[in-house]
């Protein structure tokens, strides 16, 4: 009963300190974009359109107005689940954007993920089993090499080679220019060519997805293969592994069946971290392959100082991070009693 009590004073603290998370996150974003040099309206109309259309635009858009003002008008806003609307997009809310490009960022980033869990816990696990031999030497400089390489250098790099030289993938486009798309009400092309019955777009969908995939998953695998190497080491010292050794059960099972189960527990929290994180932050690799992900959208309101876009953008990723904080969180708690509250 007292963990019971605990554990609900728990959630409940996490979920009351959410909102103030994405309140500060909000008020961050909007200062500094007021702080920084530029005005929309010269990124609208131009730094060559006559004083009287800027004003009278300046005004429409409420950015005459003291900042207080503005700040306490956007706050009112979300509230009412407003997010606003674009100034550059004539006239799209912030929400039609996340239904036209979300999607997209969702697809990239879970088939990222797939890539890197793959990887970094089978250079991981292959390392620990193998402790002060050239695989550890190896596994080590994977994880350290794919942390500080750039993303868009190797972007740009397996574009040149499998792309430009090869012709093996292309780049630049989420599905055939010359192709209808899988139309369905995910919005995700490779779950929608498969409710419609159709494999050949989703190996199509799969195609496109292969190069910016393989850029984000390799280049994250090296945080798991590092995680999964120290704990999966640490386990495979434990008592109860050796007594596994000793009864003769095979290394390939005891680590499979028995280590490997108690190394990934602080994974699963990374795993989750990640995964939230890169729904919202995948900007160099959209950018790098002009993928019409959320991100590279983001990354274009920004260049065009679109006030709105990027508040609204910003909340809905904080959002997901608090939200998925919270899920793991809760789910820790849950599942390991050491946890304290």
């Amino acid at each position: 009963m007292a963990r019971s009590n605990a554990l609900r004073y728990y959630i409940i603290t996490r979920l009351m300190l959410a909102p103030l998370m994405i309140w500060t996150i909000t008020t961050v974003v909007f200062l500094l974009l007021r702080a920084t040099p530029g005005d929309p309206i010269d990124a609208l109309l131009g730094p060559r359109a006559p004083d009287a259309a800027k004003d009278a635009l300046r005004s429409q858009l409420g950015l005459d107005a003291p900042l207080i003002v503005q700040y306490l008008n956007y706050l009112q806003r979300l509230l009412s689940f407003d997010l606003g609307t674009s100034i550059a997009s004539q006239g799209q809310t912030v929400w039609e954007i996340i239904g036209d490009h979300f999607p997209a960022t969702v697809e990239l980033t879970f088939c990222g993920m797939v890539v890197a869990a793959g990887v970094g816990l089978t250079v991981g696990a292959i390392a620990a089993s193998r402790p002060n031999s050239p695989l550890d030497a190896g596994g080590r400089l994977f994880g350290i090499v794919t942390y500080a390489v750039p993303m868009y250098w190797f972007g740009m790099l397996l574009q040149l080679l499998f792309a430009v030289q090869l012709r093996w993938f292309p780049i630049g486009t989420r599905f055939p220019l010359t192709a209808t798309p899988p139309a369905g009400p995910t919005g995700l092309y490779l779950i929608d060519s498969l409710l419609t019955g159709r494999p050949d777009l989703f190996f199509t969908t799969l195609h496109h997805l292969a190069l910016p995939s393989l850029t984000l998953g390799i280049l994250i695998s090296g945080v798991f293969e590092r995680i999964v190497r120290v704990n999966l080491k640490q386990t495979l010292r434990a008592d109860y592994v050796e007594a596994a050794r000793a009864r003769g059960i095979p290394e390939v099972r005891i680590i499979v069946a028995h280590a490997l189960k108690n190394a990934l527990i602080p994974v699963v929290t990374v795993l989750g971290l990640t995964f939230a994180s890169l729904l919202g932050g995948a900007v160099l690799t959209e950018v790098t392959f002009s993928w019409p992900g959320l991100a590279n959208r983001l990354y274009e309101a920004i260049s065009q100082r679109d006030y709105p876009v990027v508040q609204g953008l910003m909340v809905f990723f904080a959002m997901i991070v608090a939200l998925v904080s919270i899920a793991i969180d809760i789910l820790n708690a849950y599942v390991d009693p050491r946890i304290r509250y």
